[in-house]
């Protein structure tokens, strides 16, 4: 299964849900982190103002930061490669990414295509 990580910007919590003007896209983003780790992909996220070591540790956020500046964030990478930059991906974004594999199941009638856990199909 997929390696997701997450490199947000500096923030009071992971959610960001903290203070008056919540940004209504960030409780969608943690709802589908969540959802993603329920699907069995590896779910890591880091905030700056919290764990600045790992944007360092990163070759690939430590190389964007230095060419974009802190507004490439958040960052998003799927097994070391950048998914989105600047932005949260959409859920679909995510499972197209991570967990919309072809699934295949044998039954006794032949091979049977096993839908996405999202109800989409992938094949």
């Amino acid at each position: 299964m997929s390696r997701l990580e997450v490199f947000d910007p500096a923030m009071c919590c992971s959610t960001g849900v903290c203070g008056v003007e919540v940004d209504p896209v960030l409780p969608r983003f943690a709802a589908d982190l969540a959802w993603l780790a329920e699907q069995g992909v590896e779910v890591h996220r880091h905030n700056l103002a919290h764990e600045p070591a790992a944007f360092v540790a990163s070759e690939v956020v430590k190389k964007a930061i230095e060419e974009n500046g802190v507004e490439c964030l958040p960052l998003v990478l799927v097994d070391g490669r950048v998914l989105s930059m600047g932005a949260y991906p959409t859920r679909d974004q995510l499972a197209k990414r991570t967990v919309a594999k072809p699934r295949i199941r044998l039954t006794a009638d032949g091979p049977v295509c096993v839908p996405n856990p999202d109800g989409s199909s992938c094949c």
